[in-house]
């Protein structure tokens, strides 16, 4: 299988059990993500080399954080180790008409302070296939994003495909900066991943399509990703295209551009959504799958909205699912039976 580098900050979700309020528990439960490793788990859970690239303090709460990752077999050689703090956030799941609500305590941590002799990254990205980040990254500090153009440059050198989720984050950074650091790292990338908000925040291209009003049609953006693939020489650019009428159930589906034809995937009905955290990760990570092993990008694509659709149903961040678990669900099987 591939080597697959992803570089960001895995943090300690504090989260109330079930869809409790915040202000009516008195413990939380502790799980582990964050974009970039959510889909170095999904990566290694379908046999691949995965690598995650982060910064993580030497005490006992930042080893937890590596001890999560290495559980699901996610290599952690490239993991410096020091600063002060892991990043928080706390999350609270909502349920039909009330949305989930995320309040992040991650201001300082280790990465988000860390420095560009932390990482070697000529060795980390040294016979990798794959390097994937996302927008949150460089959205986190001035520094990450500084080490987010390096590890692109490395890439490059060494000839790796670079994949973005544009991931934008109103909560970290305005649109303002985000286009001011997102679209120069544009040059690195192969291909390009995002929903409608993300690529209007990111990237300043807006789709001809209401989807607050719940209009995912798929002709309203195919515009957009010619646009995009022109304006920056991607060789795919994919999305998610989800319908939310509550916060328990979503339509889902995706589609995706090579710069020659568009395939629109087919779509789930989820319902109840058990925790969507982690539901753009999983189809990063589905799609990167998709696009080393398949023959098509729709295959590709099939796979890795399958696989996002799965992962909605798994409370915490990190999908949990093999590759023979969501190939049967993007061949048709949906009907949740037990299986004996």
């Amino acid at each position: 299988m591939s080597k697959i580098v992803t570089l960001g900050e895995i943090m300690l979700r504090l989260s109330p059990a079930g869809c409790s309020r915040f202000v009516q528990v008195d413990n939380f439960d502790v799980i582990w993500g964050g974009g970039e490793a959510n889909v170095a788990v999904s990566c290694a859970n379908y046999g691949h080399d995965a690598y995650f690239v982060s910064k993580l303090p030497e005490h006992e709460i930042g080893q937890a954080a590596v001890n999560a990752l290495r559980r699901y077999g996610v290599h952690t050689d490239f993991i410096a180790r020091g600063g002060n703090r892991v990043g928080i956030y706390y999350c609270e799941t909502g349920a039909s008409m009330r949305p989930s609500k995320v309040i992040y305590d991650r201001a300082g941590s280790a990465i988000a302070e860390a420095d560009p002799c932390d990482f070697d990254f000529d060795k980390i990205m040294e016979g990798a296939d794959w390097f994937h980040w996302s927008g949150i990254t460089p959205a986190i500090s001035d520094k990450a994003a500084e080490l987010t153009r390096l590890a692109c440059e490395a890439a490059k050198r060494h000839g790796v495909t670079v994949s973005v989720d544009l991931n934008f984050r109103k909560k970290l950074w305005t649109k303002e900066k985000a286009q001011s650091i997102m679209r120069p790292l544009m040059q690195y990338v192969d291909v390009c991943i995002g929903n409608e908000e993300d690529a209007e925040l990111c990237l300043g291209f807006k789709p001809d399509a209401d989807v607050e009003g719940g209009d995912t049609n798929a002709e309203g953006y195919k515009g957009i990703f010619k646009a995009m693939a022109k304006e920056f020489g991607f060789k795919y650019v994919a999305s998610t295209l989800r319908e939310s009428f509550s916060a328990t159930h979503n339509g889902w589906k995706a589609m995706i551009f090579n710069g020659e034809d568009f395939y629109e995937s087919k779509r789930y009905d989820i319902n109840p959504i058990i925790d969507r955290v982690g539901g753009g990760d999983s189809f990063s990570g589905g799609l990167i799958h998709g696009l080393i092993t398949m023959p098509t990008q729709g295959e590709a694509l099939e796979f890795a909205v399958a696989a996002s659709a799965l992962k909605q149903t798994i409370p915490g961040d990190f999908n949990l699912v093999t590759t023979a678990e969501v190939e049967a669900l993007a061949g048709g099987a949906a009907n949740g039976r037990v299986q004996r």
